[in-house]
C-alpha cells in the first residue's frame, strides 16, 4: 500500500505543482505610472472620453488630457457626486443636493440641461449608465431605476427594482444593477423596462463593470469580485481580491478587470479567462477610482489629490 501511495505522489506531483497559478506580480503604482498628476480638490470618479477622462471633483467636473498639465475644461455643478458617464455627445453627472442629473456638452463644457429625477444615495456612492438610447440612474433607495431619454432630456420610465440599489452599468443588451443589501444583481430588459433576472453574488455588492466576457461586481463586505456570465445569468467565479471595506471602484479594459480599493491593496488586475489576480499595485492611498481609455489606465486617489496614468 505504501508503494502505491508513493508511486501516485511521484507521478502526479508535477501536475499538482504546475497546475497552481503563480503568485501575483507586485508593483509600485508610482513606478509603474508613466506620468502622475496632482489636482486640487478631491479628484475621484472617472469617465472615459476617448483618451481623455472626465473626473469628479469638489463641486465640479473636469476634463483631463494626458497632453495637458491643467484641466482642459472645468464645469461647476452643485454637490456633484457619483460615477459619471459619457454618452450621446455629453457627460452626465449627478448632483446629490439637487437630486438631479446634469447633461454637459463633452466638447465645450456647456451645461445643456438639468433633469430632476432623484438620487438613490445622497452620499454619492452611485454610478450612472448609458445604453439602448437611454441614460440610467438609480433614483430612489426604495427601489427605483429611472430611464432618461436623451432626445427629450426627460425621465420616461421608472422601473421597480429591489431596495438599496445604487449602481448601474449597461452591456450585453441589458442594464445591470447591484442590490447592496440583498447581495444580488438584477438584470433589466430595456425593451420591456422590467427585471428579467436576479442573481445572487457576494456580500454587499456596490460598484460593477461590464466587458471582458462578463459582468463584474465589487463586493464590499467580503472583498470579493463576482464574475457573472451574461448568457447564463449566473455567477461562474468568485474571486477573493482580499479588499473588504467601503469605497473603491471596478472597471474593465485592456484585457483585464481593474479593482481599485481603499484597504488591503490599492489596485489589482484580474485575468478574465482564468479569474485569477495577476498584478497588485501598492502602496495604499485611501479610496479612489479607475477607468481605461483607448491607450491608458487612469487611477485616482482623492485623499492625496493624485492621479496616476498607466500605459495599456
Amino acid at each position: 500500500m505504501m508503494k502505491v501511495s508513493v508511486l501516485f505522489t511521484f507521478l502526479f506531483l508535477p501536475f499538482l505543482v504546475f497546475s497552481q497559478h503563480p503568485a501575483p506580480e507586485e508593483l509600485s503604482i508610482s513606478k509603474a505610472a508613466f506620468t502622475t498628476k496632482k489636482l486640487k480638490g478631491s479628484p475621484d470618479f472617472l469617465a472615459a472620453d476617448g483618451d481623455d477622462v472626465w473626473i469628479l471633483n469638489t463641486g465640479r467636473v473636469e476634463k483631463l488630457s494626458v497632453k495637458s498639465k491643467q484641466p482642459v475644461l472645468t464645469v461647476y455643478i452643485p454637490d456633484a457626486c457619483g460615477a459619471l458617464v459619457v454618452g450621446f455627445n455629453a457627460v452626465w453627472v449627478a448632483s446629490c443636493s439637487l437630486q438631479s442629473v446634469y447633461r454637459i456638452d463633452n466638447k465645450t463644457g456647456k451645461i445643456i440641461c438639468k433633469i430632476h429625477c432623484g438620487i438613490a444615495d445622497r452620499a454619492g456612492e452611485i454610478s450612472l449608465a448609458v445604453g439602448d438610447s437611454a441614460v440610467w440612474i438609480l433614483s430612489d433607495s426604495a427601489g427605483v431605476l429611472s430611464r432618461i431619454n436623451p432626445a427629450t432630456n426627460t425621465v420616461v420610465a421608472r422601473i421597480a427594482v429591489l431596495p438599496n440599489s445604487y449602481c448601474a452599468v449597461y452591456d450585453y443588451n441589458g442594464v445591470w444593477i447591484t442590490n447592496t443589501n440583498a447581495n444580488s444583481v438584477q438584470r433589466i430588459d430595456p425593451k420591456k423596462n422590467a427585471v428579467t433576472a436576479t442573481i445572487p453574488v457576494g456580500k454587499a455588492p456596490r460598484f460593477l463593470a461590464a466587458g471582458e466576457n462578463g459582468i463584474w461586481t465589487f463586493n464590499q463586505s467580503d472583498g470579493t469580485v463576482s464574475h457573472i456570465d451574461p448568457l447564463l445569468n449566473e455567477v461562474i467565479s468568485e474571486i477573493d481580491t482580499k479588499v473588504p471595506g467601503t469605497g473603491g471602484d471596478i472597471t474593465t479594459g485592456a484585457g483585464r478587470i481593474w479593482v481599485r480599493a481603499k484597504y488591503g491593496r490599492l489596485l489589482q488586475t484580474i485575468n478574465p479567462v482564468t479569474n485569477v489576480v495577476e498584478t497588485i499595485y501598492n502602496p495604499l492611498a485611501g479610496s479612489g477610482a479607475v477607468r481605461v481609455t483607448n491607450h491608458f489606465i487612469w487611477v485616482t486617489a482623492h485623499d492625496i489629490n493624485t492621479i496616476w496614468i498607466l500605459k495599456r
